[in-house]
């Protein structure tokens, strides 16, 4: 695990907005602050009656296997306690090394930005195409 330094914020905002949480990512998520948001978002889902989580990751450049997990281990808690992940913003580098790490992010759905992740997320499920259905 690797430790934040001096400077680096201690936890990530996550906002509430109609509904859903909205997590925005920025540069490299440590460690111990990865599992500090997924908890935290858990704890959020569970208390109220939020439907969704966007996960803006356009300011992370780097993404490991470990960040990945953490990633996909958000989605699937969301998805037990109810609520639909969207993952937006992600930079070509970020997938492409997503790709190469064979990391394949089960339960997240992707969208270029966050609008388009917010307006999936009021789309009842299986109202279309692009909509989030159970796990895909």
């Amino acid at each position: 695990m690797t430790i934040p330094q001096p400077g680096h914020p201690a936890a990530v905002p996550i906002l509430a907005l109609e509904g859903v949480l909205l997590v925005s990512l920025q540069g490299e998520l440590y460690d111990g602050v990865a599992e500090q948001l997924q908890q935290d978002i858990a704890h959020r889902l569970a208390g109220s009656a939020v439907t969704g989580v966007v996960i803006d990751v356009s300011g992370v450049e780097i993404v490991d296997s470990f960040l990945g997990r953490v990633l996909a281990e958000i989605a699937a808690g969301a998805r037990l306690l109810a609520a639909r992940t969207v993952l937006c913003g992600m930079r070509p580098a970020v997938a492409i090394t997503l790709v190469e790490l064979g990391l394949t992010l089960p339960g997240l759905v992707t969208t270029l930005d966050v609008d388009r992740a917010l307006d999936l997320l009021r789309r009842p499920a299986g109202a279309g195409p692009g909509v989030l259905e159970g796990g895909t």
